[in-house]
């Protein structure tokens, strides 16, 4: 959320159910009263006066100056999705991974420590593992179910701990009110990365959370249109912590995205529990499955944080699964995966999820191939893994496809 930008209530009346605020919230409408939210190309803006533009710029006046800085666009999505996640406030950016990075340059200098689960998205490992470091920050990866070795792992040094719950791909689940206290008692923040549950399913902030993270590329756009990310936090840190680096460093997000990603947020609580509803069918197929070994999915009662999965995210398992194909060994399992993904006739083999249309992965070879064999062990990532993102197809045409391969075997 941009201090350039006006600051309306965030939606008609107070105490409105979430499904009305996913419909509801946004800027004011402008001069022609446009029934649907404006989008608004500019990347300049007209100002008064002088005296107006000096203190616009300077901070003392509210008022949009710059595109880089703020839209009125992209400030309907800011508040949109703050009042989903019962966030003050909002800032977006251009993508997940460059909130990931507005995060840790906000939050984080040469000499502090960032405790993360070992279970997260690859880049998101890469990125704070490796790039931060060459600036002196320093990390740690833990189990992301071992509370204790959360405990274990803070230092003096700790700034912040970063979970993804669930994760990808593997779907784990963390307390998410056990690590905020954990991270509040050694003087940390705790951000939790929503991008599997979203708001209609899970509220981190809720369960004592101080910053949530998006990729708006995923389920808040829905339809894998469009790239966009934001952070969700207390007025205090997007504006003097985050907003400062958005200006500086314009991992801004465009007009366009932000209109495609508002509009998403009005669907997405019937897509998620549509999605949700397919993929725990799926699972509870593929458990019986003669060539699967093992699913990975929070609704299933054989995974292991299922009861806290329960209570978290809304007695919703969410839209993504795992699951490991049967083989003697990793040279056959890879082989195997890739026998499954490449019998496929109707879903897509793309690393993207939050589609309508159902995505399949192999995790090991593609959004965690850049790490080690040493982190994909961590991580739980193997070759006979595959991922998939459920979408809205007739459920039996995906099992059909799923099993054009898995068969073979």
């Amino acid at each position: 959320m941009s201090t350039d930008t006006p600051q309306p209530p965030a939606a008609p009346g107070s105490g409105l159910h979430r499904d009305t605020l996913a419909v509801r919230t946004a800027s004011e409408r402008s001069q022609y009263g446009e029934h649907s939210e404006a989008l608004y190309l500019t990347s300049g803006y007209v100002q008064p006066s002088a005296a107006a533009a000096a203190r616009r710029f300077a901070g003392d006046e509210e008022g949009f100056t710059y595109g880089r800085y703020g839209n009125p666009t992209v400030a309907s999505f800011e508040r949109r999705l703050a009042a989903l996640e019962g966030a003050p406030a909002c800032i977006s950016t251009a993508s997940g991974m460059s909130a990931i990075l507005m995060l840790c340059l906000g939050l984080l200098k040469s000499g502090d420590h960032v405790l993360c689960s070992q279970s997260m998205f690859g880049s998101t490992i890469k990125l704070i593992g490796t790039d931060l470091a060459k600036f002196g920050v320093e990390s740690s990866f833990v189990p992301q179910s071992d509370l204790r070795a959360w405990q274990a792992a803070l230092r003096p040094q700790t700034q912040l701990l970063f979970a993804e719950t669930p994760t990808n791909p593997l779907t784990e689940v963390c307390d998410i009110r056990a690590l905020a206290d954990l991270a509040h008692n050694a003087g940390a923040l705790l951000c939790v990365d929503n991008c599997f549950a979203t708001p209609a399913l899970q509220r981190p902030l809720a369960l004592g959370a101080d910053i949530v993270m998006h990729s708006g590329t995923k389920y808040l756009d829905g339809q894998g249109r469009v790239m966009a990310g934001a952070l969700c936090a207390s007025e205090e840190l997007v504006h003097k912590s985050f907003l400062p680096i958005l200006k500086s460093g314009g991992m801004t997000l465009a007009p366009f995205n932000a209109w495609v990603v508002l509009k998403g947020l009005e669907t997405l609580e019937i897509r998620m529990q549509a999605q949700s509803a397919r993929a725990l069918v799926l699972a509870q197929w593929l458990a019986s499955h003669p060539c699967v070994t093992q699913v990975f999915y929070p609704g299933l009662p054989s995974h292991p944080q299922h009861a806290l999965a329960m209570l978290q995210q809304s007695g919703c398992g969410g839209a993504v699964l795992s699951f490991e194909v049967k083989a003697a060994n990793a040279e056959q399992a890879r082989t195997r995966a890739f026998q499954v993904l490449d019998a496929m006739q109707l879903l897509s083999l793309c690393t993207n999820l939050g589609d309508t249309k159902t995505l399949v992965a192999h995790p090991a070879s593609t959004s965690h191939g850049r790490l080690t064999e040493a982190q994909r062990s961590a991580a739980g990532v193997s070759q006979g893994l595959i991922r998939v993102a459920v979408g809205l197809e007739h459920l039996g045409d995906i099992q059909l496809d799923l099993d054009r391969g898995l068969s073979s075997f």
